[in-house]
Protein backbone atom coordinates (compact mmCIF):
# COMPACT_ATOMS: atom_id res chain seq x y z
CA UNK A 1 0.00 0.00 0.00
CA UNK A 2 1.55 3.04 -0.80
CA UNK A 3 2.25 5.94 1.25
CA UNK A 4 0.76 9.33 0.71
CA UNK A 5 3.21 12.15 2.06
CA UNK A 6 0.34 14.34 3.09
CA UNK A 7 2.23 17.82 3.24
CA UNK A 8 -0.85 20.00 4.16
CA UNK A 9 -1.18 17.75 7.80
CA UNK A 10 2.98 18.60 8.15
CA UNK A 11 2.51 22.04 6.60
CA UNK A 12 0.14 22.87 9.64
CA UNK A 13 2.11 20.92 12.35
CA UNK A 14 5.28 22.99 10.49
CA UNK A 15 3.34 26.37 11.42
CA UNK A 16 2.42 25.36 14.82
CA UNK A 17 5.69 25.03 15.77
CA UNK A 18 6.91 28.25 14.19
CA UNK A 19 4.25 30.07 15.97
CA UNK A 20 4.96 29.23 19.29
CA UNK A 21 9.13 30.23 18.15
CA UNK A 22 7.34 33.87 16.85
CA UNK A 23 5.93 33.54 20.86
CA UNK A 24 8.85 32.74 22.10
CA UNK A 25 10.62 35.87 20.32
CA UNK A 26 7.55 38.30 21.06
CA UNK A 27 8.61 37.42 24.70
CA UNK A 28 11.87 38.75 24.21
CA UNK A 29 10.53 42.06 22.57
CA UNK A 30 11.44 40.63 19.06
CA UNK A 31 8.94 40.41 16.46
CA UNK A 32 10.03 38.50 13.01
CA UNK A 33 9.36 40.85 9.89
CA UNK A 34 9.12 39.50 6.18
CA UNK A 35 9.05 42.10 3.34
CA UNK A 36 7.48 40.66 0.18
CA UNK A 37 8.28 42.87 -2.94
CA UNK A 38 5.64 42.20 -6.15
CA UNK A 39 6.36 43.83 -9.29
CA UNK A 40 3.90 44.18 -11.80
CA UNK A 41 0.06 42.18 -11.28
CA UNK A 42 1.18 38.32 -12.58
CA UNK A 43 -2.16 36.51 -11.82
CA UNK A 44 -0.21 33.36 -9.99
CA UNK A 45 1.96 36.06 -8.37
CA UNK A 46 -0.54 37.89 -6.94
CA UNK A 47 -2.39 34.51 -5.22
CA UNK A 48 1.29 33.48 -4.39
CA UNK A 49 2.12 36.58 -2.18
CA UNK A 50 -1.38 37.30 -1.17
CA UNK A 51 -1.06 33.79 0.88
CA UNK A 52 2.70 34.39 1.98
CA UNK A 53 1.33 37.49 3.38
CA UNK A 54 -1.75 35.97 5.11
CA UNK A 55 0.07 33.11 6.44
CA UNK A 56 2.64 35.84 7.81
CA UNK A 57 0.07 37.91 9.57
CA UNK A 58 -1.57 34.42 10.81
CA UNK A 59 1.58 33.67 12.54
CA UNK A 60 2.26 36.73 14.24
CA UNK A 61 4.61 38.28 12.49
CA UNK A 62 5.61 42.02 11.13
CA UNK A 63 4.36 41.68 7.26
CA UNK A 64 5.21 43.97 4.64
CA UNK A 65 3.90 43.65 0.92
CA UNK A 66 5.09 46.26 -1.38
CA UNK A 67 3.64 46.43 -4.70
CA UNK A 68 5.26 48.02 -7.29
CA UNK A 69 4.31 48.53 -11.07
CA UNK A 70 5.25 46.97 -14.01
CA UNK A 71 7.19 49.59 -15.41
CA UNK A 72 9.77 50.10 -12.49
CA UNK A 73 13.08 50.91 -13.41
CA UNK A 74 15.99 48.36 -11.94
CA UNK A 75 16.87 51.64 -9.88
CA UNK A 76 14.29 52.05 -8.20
CA UNK A 77 13.35 48.00 -7.15
CA UNK A 78 17.25 48.14 -6.29
CA UNK A 79 16.40 50.88 -4.47
CA UNK A 80 13.48 49.51 -2.40
CA UNK A 81 15.51 46.49 -1.40
CA UNK A 82 18.17 48.29 -0.24
CA UNK A 83 16.24 50.42 2.00
CA UNK A 84 14.37 46.85 3.52
CA UNK A 85 17.89 45.84 4.04
CA UNK A 86 18.45 48.68 5.97
CA UNK A 87 15.26 48.21 8.12
CA UNK A 88 16.17 46.36 11.43
CA UNK A 89 12.61 45.07 12.03
CA UNK A 90 12.91 43.33 8.50
CA UNK A 91 14.40 39.95 8.78
CA UNK A 92 13.95 38.37 5.43
CA UNK A 93 13.36 39.77 1.98
CA UNK A 94 11.81 38.15 -0.86
CA UNK A 95 10.98 39.09 -4.65
CA UNK A 96 7.95 37.66 -6.36
CA UNK A 97 9.05 36.13 -9.77
CA UNK A 98 8.78 36.42 -12.71
CA UNK A 99 10.37 39.97 -13.13
CA UNK A 100 9.84 42.00 -16.23
CA UNK A 101 12.16 41.84 -18.88
CA UNK A 102 13.65 45.42 -18.25
CA UNK A 103 14.99 43.93 -14.63
CA UNK A 104 18.03 42.12 -14.34
CA UNK A 105 16.93 38.98 -12.16
CA UNK A 106 20.53 39.00 -11.20
CA UNK A 107 21.42 42.02 -9.95
CA UNK A 108 18.23 41.88 -7.50
CA UNK A 109 19.06 38.45 -5.95
CA UNK A 110 22.67 39.14 -5.45
CA UNK A 111 21.02 42.84 -3.71
CA UNK A 112 19.20 41.26 -1.15
CA UNK A 113 21.26 41.04 2.10
CA UNK A 114 22.65 37.88 2.50
CA UNK A 115 21.07 37.79 6.12
CA UNK A 116 17.99 38.64 4.88
CA UNK A 117 17.58 36.40 2.03
CA UNK A 118 15.07 34.19 3.32
CA UNK A 119 14.30 32.42 -0.34
CA UNK A 120 17.94 31.25 -0.42
CA UNK A 121 19.08 32.55 -3.65
CA UNK A 122 21.95 34.75 -2.91
CA UNK A 123 24.94 33.29 -4.28
CA UNK A 124 27.04 33.95 -0.89
CA UNK A 125 23.82 31.19 0.64
CA UNK A 126 24.36 29.20 -2.49
CA UNK A 127 28.52 29.01 -2.22
CA UNK A 128 27.37 28.07 1.65
CA UNK A 129 25.03 25.24 0.59
CA UNK A 130 27.62 23.68 -1.79
CA UNK A 131 30.39 24.04 0.84
CA UNK A 132 28.57 22.45 3.08
CA UNK A 133 29.34 25.15 5.72
CA UNK A 134 28.05 24.35 9.38
CA UNK A 135 27.05 27.92 10.29
CA UNK A 136 23.61 29.25 9.87
CA UNK A 137 22.27 30.15 6.26
CA UNK A 138 19.24 30.05 4.78
CA UNK A 139 18.21 27.62 1.59
CA UNK A 140 15.88 27.40 -0.96
CA UNK A 141 12.61 26.86 0.83
CA UNK A 142 10.84 24.21 -1.90
CA UNK A 143 13.94 22.29 -1.23
CA UNK A 144 14.18 22.42 2.46
CA UNK A 145 10.43 21.48 2.35
CA UNK A 146 10.92 18.47 0.44
CA UNK A 147 13.80 17.29 3.27
CA UNK A 148 11.85 18.06 5.71
CA UNK A 149 8.81 15.55 4.51
CA UNK A 150 11.35 13.11 3.92
CA UNK A 151 12.86 13.50 7.37
CA UNK A 152 9.31 13.81 9.16
CA UNK A 153 8.16 10.61 7.22
CA UNK A 154 10.95 8.62 8.53
CA UNK A 155 12.41 8.42 4.72
CA UNK A 156 16.62 7.41 4.54
CA UNK A 157 18.72 9.69 2.10
CA UNK A 158 21.96 8.64 3.28
CA UNK A 159 23.58 5.96 0.93
CA UNK A 160 20.62 6.18 -1.44
CA UNK A 161 20.30 6.69 -5.28
CA UNK A 162 18.21 9.71 -5.99
CA UNK A 163 17.07 11.27 -9.44
CA UNK A 164 16.02 14.60 -9.74
CA UNK A 165 14.67 15.38 -12.57
CA UNK A 166 15.05 19.31 -13.78
CA UNK A 167 17.91 21.49 -12.43
CA UNK A 168 16.45 24.92 -11.85
CA UNK A 169 17.93 27.33 -9.45
CA UNK A 170 14.80 27.20 -7.41
CA UNK A 171 14.20 23.52 -6.83
CA UNK A 172 17.19 20.83 -8.98
CA UNK A 173 20.32 22.65 -7.86
CA UNK A 174 19.53 23.52 -4.45
CA UNK A 175 17.78 19.80 -3.57
CA UNK A 176 20.86 18.40 -5.65
CA UNK A 177 23.20 19.72 -2.79
CA UNK A 178 21.18 19.53 0.36
CA UNK A 179 21.00 15.35 -0.62
CA UNK A 180 24.46 15.18 -1.13
CA UNK A 181 24.95 16.84 2.23
CA UNK A 182 23.12 14.09 3.90
CA UNK A 183 24.98 11.49 1.71
CA UNK A 184 23.24 10.25 -1.00
CA UNK A 185 24.27 9.51 -4.37
CA UNK A 186 22.38 12.08 -6.80
CA UNK A 187 21.70 12.05 -10.44
CA UNK A 188 20.23 15.34 -11.87
CA UNK A 189 18.21 14.64 -15.34
CA UNK A 190 17.62 16.80 -17.92
CA UNK A 191 16.40 17.71 -21.27
CA UNK A 192 20.41 17.03 -22.78
CA UNK A 193 20.71 13.84 -20.18
CA UNK A 194 21.13 10.39 -21.91
CA UNK A 195 20.19 6.78 -20.54
CA UNK A 196 17.73 8.41 -18.25
CA UNK A 197 15.34 5.48 -18.50
CA UNK A 198 18.51 3.69 -16.51
CA UNK A 199 18.65 6.00 -13.96
CA UNK A 200 15.31 6.11 -13.27
CA UNK A 201 15.01 2.29 -12.85
CA UNK A 202 17.83 2.15 -10.68
CA UNK A 203 16.24 5.39 -8.44
CA UNK A 204 15.25 4.70 -4.32
CA UNK A 205 14.11 8.31 -4.50
CA UNK A 206 12.54 10.21 -7.51
CA UNK A 207 12.20 14.02 -7.64
CA UNK A 208 10.52 15.72 -10.73
CA UNK A 209 9.66 19.43 -10.80
CA UNK A 210 9.95 20.26 -15.15
CA UNK A 211 6.53 22.02 -15.31
CA UNK A 212 4.80 19.21 -17.09
CA UNK A 213 1.64 17.54 -16.55
CA UNK A 214 1.60 13.94 -15.63
CA UNK A 215 5.11 13.40 -17.52
CA UNK A 216 5.86 10.38 -14.89
CA UNK A 217 4.45 7.09 -15.42
CA UNK A 218 4.64 3.95 -13.38
CA UNK A 219 6.78 2.15 -16.13
CA UNK A 220 9.74 4.60 -15.65
CA UNK A 221 10.53 3.86 -12.00
CA UNK A 222 11.09 1.29 -10.02
CA UNK A 223 9.08 -0.86 -7.54
CA UNK A 224 9.15 0.43 -4.23
CA UNK A 225 10.77 3.75 -4.93
CA UNK A 226 9.99 7.25 -3.37
CA UNK A 227 8.38 9.86 -5.45
CA UNK A 228 8.43 13.73 -5.00
CA UNK A 229 6.37 15.93 -6.71
CA UNK A 230 7.44 19.42 -7.41
CA UNK A 231 5.49 20.15 -10.78
CA UNK A 232 2.48 22.19 -10.51
CA UNK A 233 -0.14 22.24 -13.96
CA UNK A 234 -3.51 22.76 -14.55
CA UNK A 235 -4.78 19.88 -17.14
CA UNK A 236 -7.58 20.26 -20.15
CA UNK A 237 -10.20 20.45 -17.71
CA UNK A 238 -8.49 23.05 -15.96
CA UNK A 239 -7.26 20.69 -12.58
CA UNK A 240 -4.63 21.09 -10.75
CA UNK A 241 -1.93 18.20 -11.23
CA UNK A 242 1.71 17.78 -11.08
CA UNK A 243 4.38 16.60 -12.77
CA UNK A 244 3.51 12.60 -11.97
CA UNK A 245 0.58 10.80 -13.31
CA UNK A 246 -0.46 10.32 -9.41
CA UNK A 247 -2.86 7.25 -9.90
CA UNK A 248 -0.38 5.03 -12.24
CA UNK A 249 2.90 6.21 -10.01
CA UNK A 250 0.68 5.26 -6.87
CA UNK A 251 0.41 1.69 -8.37
CA UNK A 252 4.49 1.04 -7.84
CA UNK A 253 5.67 3.63 -5.50
CA UNK A 254 6.41 3.27 -1.78
CA UNK A 255 5.34 6.70 -0.94
CA UNK A 256 3.99 9.73 -3.11
CA UNK A 257 3.81 13.48 -2.56
CA UNK A 258 0.00 14.44 -4.20
CA UNK A 259 -0.77 17.49 -6.10
CA UNK A 260 -2.04 19.73 -4.57
CA UNK A 261 -1.49 18.78 -0.90
CA UNK A 262 2.02 18.09 -0.84
CA UNK A 263 5.08 19.82 -1.52
CA UNK A 264 2.99 22.96 -2.35
CA UNK A 265 1.99 24.03 1.50
CA UNK A 266 5.29 22.92 2.99
CA UNK A 267 6.86 25.46 0.28
CA UNK A 268 5.41 28.43 2.54
CA UNK A 269 5.57 26.83 6.04
CA UNK A 270 9.32 26.50 5.61
CA UNK A 271 9.17 30.01 3.96
CA UNK A 272 7.94 31.49 7.39
CA UNK A 273 10.16 28.73 9.51
CA UNK A 274 13.19 30.30 7.61
CA UNK A 275 11.79 34.01 8.10
CA UNK A 276 12.25 33.27 12.06
CA UNK A 277 15.38 31.11 11.90
CA UNK A 278 17.05 34.79 10.28
CA UNK A 279 15.09 36.94 13.42
CA UNK A 280 16.83 33.97 15.74
CA UNK A 281 19.96 34.13 13.97
CA UNK A 282 19.99 38.19 13.82
CA UNK A 283 20.04 38.61 17.64
CA UNK A 284 22.52 35.70 18.32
Amino acid sequence: MVKILNGKKLAQQLNEHTAQRVANLKAKGIVPGLAVVLVGEDPASMIYTRNKARQADKLGFKSILKKMPSTVTQDELLATIRQLNADPCIHGILVQEPLPDQINQSAVIETISPEKDVDGFNPINVGKLYANDGRHFPVACTPRGVMTMLEQYQIPVAGKDVVIIGRSRLVGKPLQALMINQNATVTMLHHASTDAEYYLKHADIVVVGIGKANFLHASDIKNGAVVIDVGINRDEQGHLVGDVDFDDVSSVASAITPVPGGVGPMTIATLMQQTVDLAEWSNQ
